[in-house]
């Protein structure tokens, strides 16, 4: 085949066309292409059965995904304090956080608060509580030397850093020696039925999960008795890198916002059991870090593993 050369007429053309083409391909590019974002990855902390838990925020996160235009997808995290390690390793743009994990995120990840759910008792908040069995003698930390004590992760304000500030109030700076026995459950569900069945005396855990397995089976509350109340904190908070572009984090937030305003926000809050969503700040978590440093005092890394 016979190749004929082209003028300097004819590149201009062919050059101007090519552009074009080029443009056009661009613009059909997904939008990471462009330098933003195509997807938002979300870690979730184990908070309760995760079947439950992964079903009730697929519901949220397939919402986000039709409002913002960008996929967003979940991923599961096996145990509280690996939040640190998992925005590093696994690239997370953001995750619902309980308090203290939100407040480490905060300090060594310089992430973002965004929004708080606002739970269907009206409540955006929890605290921790410290519990025994009624018919165990214990009524106060005197009554506690020598006896078991289970907490839920180190990285829990209401499972370990509550208690630990706790028993420091009181002049117990080493509960190690303090009690025989010092384990973690590694859920608050797990720790509160611990305590219920006899296999420790003293627990720390959640109230909105103490409450929910009461409201389930009122005979707990009958059997366990509540010593002890931590302040109110955030109870879950999205948190979003900072690297996030600026305008995807303030369409997330509206998003969030304003779910409540819609028939089809509704029905997705209805699934997450939530009534809306909050806006949350940085100065929210300020409790958290107090209590941090009179439960670890002189320690950098409060709660890190």
């Amino acid at each position: 085949m016979r190749r004929w050369p082209l003028s300097a007429h004819g590149v201009t053309r062919w050059l101007i066309a090519w552009g074009l083409m080029c443009l056009t391909a661009l613009a059909a590019l997904p939008v990471s292409a462009a330098g933003q974002t195509e997807e938002l990855l979300i870690g979730i902390e184990p908070e309760h059965n995760i079947f439950k838990q992964m079903e009730r925020y697929r519901a949220l996160a397939g919402y986000l995904s039709g409002q913002l235009g960008v996929k967003v997808n979940l991923t599961i995290m096996s145990r509280y304090g690996e939040v640190i390690k998992r925005f590093k390793s696994l690239n997370l743009d953001g995750a619902f956080l309980t308090s203290y994990t939100a407040t480490m995120g905060i300090r060594e990840l310089d992430l973002q608060p965004v929004a708080n759910p606002v739970n269907r008792n009206g409540e955006s908040t929890a605290q921790g509580y410290i519990f025994v069995r009624k018919d165990s003698g214990i009524r106060d930390v005197k009554d506690m030397e020598g006896k078991s004590i289970v907490f839920v992760d180190p990285a829990t304000m209401e499972g370990y850093l509550f208690p630990l500030a706790y028993l420091r109030q009181r002049g117990i700076t080493d509960p190690e020696k303090y009690f025989n026995r010092f384990i973690y459950s590694g859920s608050h569900a797990s720790t509160i039925f611990a305590v219920l069945d006899g296999r420790a005396d003293i627990g720390a855990a959640k109230n909105t999960v103490f409450d929910k397995l009461v409201d389930n089976d009122p005979s707990i509350a009958q059997e366990l008795s509540i010593i002890a109340r931590s302040p109110k904190v955030p109870e879950i908070t999205l948190c979003i890198k900072n690297e996030i572009a600026g305008d995807l984090r303030a369409r997330l937030s509206e998003v969030l916002l304003r779910m409540d305003k819609t028939p089809q926000g509704q029905n997705v809050l209805n699934q997450f059991e939530a009534l809306r969503f909050i806006e949350s700040s940085k100065a929210d978590f300020a409790t958290v870090e107090a209590m941090a440093l009179e439960a670890l005092p002189g320690t950098a890394e409060h709660g890190k593993e």
